[in-house]
């Protein structure tokens, strides 16, 4: 019975490790971020206009991912400056 309950508390372990790492966020992907900064390693953010202008070229469901991720408080405090200009912009 314990070697039965042990395996499954594994299975469950190994598969919620395997959902975890799978996950990935819209703003870990640099073809759409790229647009919102000015420079290739992705540190500087546009201006607020020009923010504004690749918030709006988005489509909406791209946009509304990325306010969810920016609603992650774990994501967001590695994109913190992005995500309160994007919150600016659509949340």
């Amino acid at each position: 019975m314990i070697k039965t309950l042990s395996a499954g508390a594994m299975v469950l372990a190994i598969m919620a490790g395997s959902a975890l790492a799978g996950s990935t966020s819209a703003l870990d992907d640099p073809a759409k971020m790229s647009p919102f900064f000015t420079d290739a390693g992705m540190k500087t953010l546009k201006t607020e206009k020009d923010f504004k202008t690749a918030w709006m070229a988005m489509k909406p469901d791209e946009q509304k991912a990325v306010l969810k991720d920016c609603g992650d408080t774990t994501i967001n405090k590695s994109h913190a400056d992005f995500c309160a200009m994007a919150k600016m912009m659509g949340g």
